[in-house]
């Protein structure tokens, strides 16, 4: 096999091998052909038998992990490629090894089995990462040295940052530069020359784990602290809504996100942000979480084509409460108060929004339109606090 030094397996008696790296670095190759030379082989601690794969769905493990140009199928020889049972999620190879797929967003999945091996991927965009983590290593308990590889693109998430500190982790990083010879030259002449220099150039291209931003309102810290796994019992749900202004693959994305209120604290729910749909999509799309998440109604910035917006939810179903909110202020202005809550241990985030908290870590007021958080902060507002009380909100 010809692979680049940062896809081969380190040197030493590790447990996790932490592969950071950028979009298109290698990372799920890497992964594939070291779980498969694990399934296909003998090696100094004998062939794996048992062997965990974990996404952040179950579409993600069966897509990428499994049925994608880098998956296991791919990367297998005919006389050894394993038999892919899609009803049972299993994979099984003709010497007798066996591996079930998991999804982040089922915890409790794991729980029952038992593994000698285990390929996670995409581990910083897990909804819910500690728990399907924690349960993970209570299931890697056969064979002489149960090993895990674990491939994403990083972020500042607690548990990354332990996992640095292990001594059991062994850690390689990759930039998309490194693997350039085996992607798109457009993908670097027209769509990584845009955040080159870039906090999120140096995240999702170099590979750099990027920590707290200065002047940042949200923390990693912050957020971490506010994470949860379960809700309470909800009093309110509310979906907020940030149109975009534009259409097209290009356009703004919609912010969605949904949020409840339980006592005297606010609890996000879920973040259904979409972007590229028409306005009835987008509205549909909200339609959809309202009935999803049992809420009370639709909440509609209407600074831009508010009202335009409002109709067309009414378009897909009058039935549904709609309520538009009108900013007459800048957003970190509007945002302050919100970020206010979260200090004070208000807010909780039920499980992981890596998109959305990739934007509340990274606005200090400036740059791009923060879709997903400004639907954020309209939903806490609805829930927390008098309208008046927030500079430059206003109901309507």
């Amino acid at each position: 096999m010809l692979a680049h030094d940062h896809q081969l397996p380190p040197e030493g008696p590790w447990t996790t091998w932490l592969l950071m790296g950028g979009r298109g670095a290698g990372k799920t190759r890497a992964g594939g052909e070291w779980l498969r030379h694990l399934a296909e082989n003998a090696c100094e601690f004998g062939r794996a038998r048992s062997i965990a794969i974990v996404a952040e769905s179950y579409a993600d493990a069966r897509e990428i992990m499994i049925e994608g140009p880098s998956g296991l199928l791919a990367l297998s020889t005919s006389g050894e490629r394993p038999a892919w049972t899609a009803s049972r999620r299993r994979l099984e190879w003709p010497n007798g090894a066996v591996a079930h797929c998991f999804s982040a967003e089922d915890p409790e999945g794991v729980r029952g089995f038992e593994f000698d091996a285990a390929w996670c991927d995409e581990l910083c965009k897990w909804r819910y990462a500690e728990e399907t983590w924690s349960n993970l290593q209570l299931a890697l308990r056969q064979g002489p040295r149960p090993r895990q590889v674990v491939t994403t693109t990083p972020r500042p998430t607690g548990l990354i940052k332990r996992l640095l500190k292990s001594p059991g982790t062994a850690v390689t990083r990759a930039s998309s530069y490194e693997n350039r010879d085996n992607l798109s030259p457009v993908f670097f002449d027209e769509i990584a020359r845009r955040y080159e220099g870039t906090r999120l150039g140096r995240q999702e291209l170099m590979g750099e784990l990027i920590d707290d931003m200065p002047g940042a309102l949200w923390t990693w810290n912050m957020i971490e602290a506010a994470r949860i796994s379960l809700a309470p019992p909800l009093q309110r749900v509310v979906v907020a809504v940030d149109p975009p202004v534009s259409l097209g693959a290009g356009a703004d994305a919609c912010g969605i996100v949904v949020a409840g209120k339980a006592d005297e604290c606010a609890y996000v729910l879920a973040d259904w942000s979409v972007q590229g749909l028409t306005p009835r999509g987008w509205a549909e799309r909200a339609v959809a979480a309202y009935y999803e998440f049992e809420a009370d109604r639709i909440l509609v910035e209407t600074n831009q084509g508010g009202e335009m917006a409002k109709e067309v939810i009414r378009q897909v179903d009058r039935t549904v409460p709609v309520k538009g909110a009108f900013a007459s202020l800048a957003k970190r202005a509007r945002a302050e108060p919100v970020a206010a809550l979260y200090e004070k241990g208000e807010v909780r985030h039920v499980g992981a929004f890596a998109q959305l908290e990739d934007e509340m870590t990274s606005f200090a007021g400036g740059g791009p339109s923060p879709d997903r958080l400004d639907a954020l902060v309209w939903a806490i507002a609805e829930l927390k606090l008098r309208p008046k009380s927030v500079p430059g909100l206003r109901s309507l």
